[in-house]
């Protein structure tokens, strides 16, 4: 019996241990330039590629922004719900090969994003070359 505790214990904890150590989860966003907390985006896997979706607007008088700068499908639609990261790949420690949306902006930028630990998501989004683009830097939302 005692045996069956320590197996169940260690299972958990190793589940535990390897969603901690997933991008996939629920991330406040920081403002890289003013370090608010801005939104909170839930980014999981579909298909085999990372999105990021909008589930909550921090800041109260931000909750019903429109995109009101975006183009195409997003254009006018409410940021809260919005996709706003698409298409990620997993390449080795870090997912790259898609876009992120700014919705303040409206642009799309590609991006690449990577564990910087269990708890700090790194972001950057660029244009053309890694080297000319903008980081952010996430943290994990505790459940």
């Amino acid at each position: 019996m005692r045996n069956w505790m320590l197996t169940i214990g260690v299972v958990f904890l190793a589940l535990n241990t390897m969603q901690s150590q997933s991008v996939i989860g629920k991330w406040k966003t920081i403002d890289d330039e003013t370090g608010e907390v801005k939104s909170v985006v839930e980014i999981y896997e579909k298909s085999g590629k990372v999105y990021g979706k909008v589930v909550e607007i921090l800041r109260a008088s931000h909750k019903k922004d429109l995109c009101t700068k975006c183009d195409g499908a997003e254009k006018n639609k409410p940021i809260l719900g919005m996709i706003i990261i698409n298409g990620l790949k997993k390449d080795d420690d870090e997912y790259n090969g898609g876009t992120i949306l700014d919705p303040t902006n409206g642009k799309k930028y590609k991006c690449y994003i990577t564990l910087e630990s269990a708890d700090k998501l790194k972001l950057r989004g660029y244009v053309g070359v890694a080297l000319m683009g903008r980081t952010q830097y996430w943290t994990r939302v505790k459940n």
